[in-house]
C-alpha cells in the first residue's frame, strides 16, 4: 500500500439502478422477496458503497494487493426505483497499518438514500488465495461441500 493513501482522501461513484438490481432479483429462490416492490435491494446498495470504497482504493495498491471488506454499518434509508442514478461520495477517515476506513454518503438526486462508515483489510492475494483454498479442501475433506 503506498503512504500516499491517507485521511481526507475523496472519491464520487454512479450508478444506474436497473431492475436487476431490484429486491426481486437479490435471491430469486426466496418468494417473500419476489413479493416485495421493485426498488434498489440493501444488499446491492451495501455492495455499491463497498465498490465505491474499492475504487478510492485502487490508486494507492501495490501491484498484486486488494482489499476485503471486514465491518459495514450502513443505512439504507429511502427508496430508489429503477432509472436514477445513486451517487456515492467515500471519505478515507483512517488508515492504520493495513485497514483502512471510510465514511461514506448516497444520493439518488431526489433523497439521501443512505449511509455510514466501511473499514476494508488490504491484502496480497498471492497470501490470501491459496488460505481460501486450503480452506475449501478442508470443508471438502470434512464433507461440508455439496457442489
Amino acid at each position: 500500500m503506498k503512504p500516499t493513501l491517507q485521511p481526507g482522501i475523496t472519491h464520487t461513484h454512479t450508478f444506474r439502478v436497473s431492475t436487476a438490481k431490484t429486491v426481486p432479483a437479490l435471491y430469486p429462490e426466496a418468494a417473500s422477496f419476489q413479493a416485495m416492490p421493485a426498488v434498489f435491494a440493501t444488499g446491492y446498495f451495501t455492495g455499491l458503497l463497498e465498490w465505491a470504497c474499492v475504487e478510492l482504493l485502487a490508486p494507492y495498491l501495490d501491484e498484486g494487493e486488494g482489499s476485503l471488506g471486514t465491518m459495514v454499518n450502513f443505512t439504507h434509508d429511502a427508496a430508489t426505483p429503477p432509472g436514477l442514478t445513486v451517487t456515492v461520495e467515500t471519505r478515507c477517515t483512517k488508515v492504520e497499518g493495513r485497514s483502512v476506513e471510510f465514511e461514506v454518503s448516497a444520493h439518488d438526486g431526489v433523497d439521501r438514500i443512505g449511509g455510514g462508515f466501511h473499514r476494508r483489510a488490504v491484502v496480497r492475494w498471492d497470501r490470501f488465495v491459496p488460505r481460501v483454498a486450503a480452506k475449501l479442501e478442508q470443508a471438502r475433506a470434512a464433507g461440508l461441500v455439496t457442489e
